[in-house]
């Protein structure tokens, strides 16, 4: 099963993604950690993040760039957060994968949901803004939303996490029903 979570900041998104692998059972939990920790603001909010995680029994793969060289057991559920720093990762760093970018984090995606028996991945909604920005910016909205659109047509489930209230966009059957808290 996957689903894709999605949500603006501060949304409730990362809880009601950890609650849906709560919900998947006593399965091995692997958190996959895409935020590259480069200035305080990114290091609280890893820590932040890791709060929340603790004694939910995660295992923690970080992985900045390179998503299809991480190796998982076959039965686990995963939790990758988030898609959002993942590309902008391999986009703007210099062992990213530039303009293969989407090509390159598909394919690792696709070989999480081949591994592992639940996939849960995080995302940002960043395109409800009116704003227009540099170039180099514009070409990060456009990837990031070629993926989640990608994204979404591969998930079983599609929930966009509102105020803390997941609103179903797509709801696949077999789906982990346990509502944030």
């Amino acid at each position: 099963m996957m689903i894709l979570v999605t949500g603006g900041s501060g949304s409730g998104k990362s809880a009601f993604a950890e609650d849906c692998v709560l919900a998947c059972g006593e399965k091995k939990r692997i958190y996959i950690a895409t935020m590259y920790p480069f200035d305080q603001e990114s290091k609280k909010r890893v820590l932040r993040h890791r709060k929340m995680r603790a004694g939910k029994g995660f295992d923690t793969e970080e992985c900045y760039v390179g998503l299809k060289n991480v190796q998982i057991p076959s039965d686990c559920t995963v939790l990758l957060e988030c898609m959002s720093n993942l590309t902008a990762n391999e986009i703007f760093r210099e062992d990213g994968a530039g303009e293969k970018t989407e090509d390159e984090i598909l394919q690792g995606v696709e070989r999480l949901k081949n591994q592992a028996e639940d996939l849960i991945i995080v995302t940002n909604e960043i395109f409800s803004e009116g704003a227009s920005y540099e170039e180099e910016t514009e070409n990060y909205r456009r990837v990031l939303g070629n993926i989640n659109r990608r994204l979404a047509r591969m998930a079983d489930t599609v929930a966009e996490v509102v105020y803390g209230i997941p609103v179903y966009h797509k709801k696949g059957e077999d789906f982990c029903e346990k509502s944030v808290e």
